[in-house]
């Protein structure tokens, strides 16, 4: 959570009222069409790591700066993080000034960005990298500083003119959902009248769950990912948490995901501190199978090589990028092993078995391989190949045969199937 918590909604007092004067004739089924976010978003976001923190004096080098930012896009460009496709680094909360300048638009903190937002996305791109930002569709953001509510369009041509390339758009400070939605509306129209390709991050479900379930045909029409769960935390309950969640809604969800439209998650918090090894496999393996946008939120000054060659994977990234587009789900849960499979172009599935028992070693599971991929993966036979935890090519199997495989606790086994005929 934010520093507050996110089912409260604390109100605008008087914040969004203008918008029921406004925006009447917003069209409900308007369709982004920004052609962004065909496959999911990748790249690095600073909250989950760095957190709030502005205090550059005591923490120099881990405080919310311009400087902060530069050396993650340097070690984006020289450490192979871009070639994989981590494209996007992205600002989160606390960027701000405590005040709008005298007409009207935000600006960054003097201190800590003194070259202001400008110069750092002139630094991102010539580093071949995108520059994402965060604001609030309420008056203050979840932090306490200037929110856009009043300001939509004024903030959109700001972030266009700076050469953003995607907003996150937070949900604090909203006094009724009816505001919260016109909200979110209004700024994905905004944005695109600026004629600058900005990937539009919501967060629009998320405070909607508590009081109803979000219509995601609609939320899908304005925004090219959305956040349904809490912030993420480096922590494997949260991380178990995201998938609990998650396959609870699947019949909710994942079919409104494709692309142009995403699912998020959150952070991938791969490479800290709070995650075992196998742990940290699961998230990766089961982002992939979720199609959701990848955000690391870690230090990339201090990662392990292990943690960066997972991260790094091309294999894994492939699942996720794979063009078709389709969100995997949970096919089933069984004595706490939970198999969750997704189809992928070219007829392919991948298939991921986690070990959800925290207690005692490895445990083996068997599957029958005609119950993977709706019947199809292996009709008449397949290649298996096991991604995660280990690389290696299982072998040729057909549709009659069993799969035996041994997952360590908390851990997940990756494989893609791929048809042979």
């Amino acid at each position: 959570m934010k520093l507050m918590s996110r089912a409260q909604l604390p109100g605008c007092v008087l914040a969004l009222r203008f918008l029921a004067l406004v925006l009447p004739g917003i069209p409900g089924a308007r369709a982004l069409d920004n052609g962004l976010a065909m496959t999911p978003t990748m790249g690095w976001l600073h909250w989950e790591r760095f957190m709030c923190n502005t205090d550059c004096q005591e923490d120099p080098d881990s405080c919310v700066s311009e400087k902060l930012f530069m050396q993650m896009a340097e070690l984006m460009d020289s450490d192979g993080w871009k070639d994989v496709g981590y494209e996007y680094l992205c600002i989160d909360d606390c960027w701000m000034a405590p005040q709008r300048d005298s007409e009207g638009r935000l600006q960054a903190d003097p201190k800590r960005f003194p070259g202001g937002i400008r110069r750092l996305a002139d630094y991102v791109h010539s580093k071949g990298l995108k520059l994402g930002i965060y604001a609030d569709v309420g008056r203050q953001t979840c932090a306490g500083f200037p929110g856009s509510y009043g300001y939509y369009d004024i903030d959109a041509e700001t972030f266009a003119e700076w050469g953003v390339d995607l907003l996150k758009f937070d949900g604090c400070y909203c006094d009724s959902l009816e505001h919260l939605a016109n909200g979110y509306k209004y700024m994905s129209l905004a944005l695109n009248r600026t004629g600058r390709s900005i990937v539009y991050s919501c967060e629009w479900p998320l405070y909607m769950w508590p009081f109803h379930k979000p219509n995601y045909t609609e939320v899908r029409e304005y925004c090219n990912h959305w956040r349904n769960c809490a912030d993420i935390y480096d922590a494997w309950q949260s991380v178990k948490s995201v998938l609990d969640w998650t396959s609870s809604n699947q019949e909710r969800i994942v079919g409104v995901a494709g692309p142009g439209g995403w699912n998020d998650p959150d952070m991938l918090v791969i490479g800290n501190f709070g995650l075992s090894w196998d742990q940290q496999i699961t998230q990766m393996a089961l982002w992939a199978i979720m199609a959701a946008p990848l955000f690391m939120s870690n230090d990339l000054r201090q990662i392990s090589p292990q943690a960066k060659a997972l991260l790094q994977d091309k294999d894994v990234i492939a699942i996720n990028q794979d063009p078709l587009g389709k969100q995997g789900y949970r096919l089933r849960k069984e004595d706490n092993i939970e198999v969750w499979e997704r189809p992928l172009s070219d007829l392919a599935w991948a298939v991921a078995m986690v070990n959800l028992q925290e207690i005692g070693g490895p445990r083996s599971h068997t599957i029958s391989v005609a119950s993977l991929g709706r019947g199809l993966a292996c009709l008449p036979d397949c290649l298996i190949t096991e991604l995660l935890p280990v690389k290696r090519k299982l072998g040729f199997y057909e549709w009659t045969s069993s799969l035996k495989t041994r997952i360590n606790p908390t851990g997940t086994v990756l494989l893609r199937l791929d048809r042979t005929s």
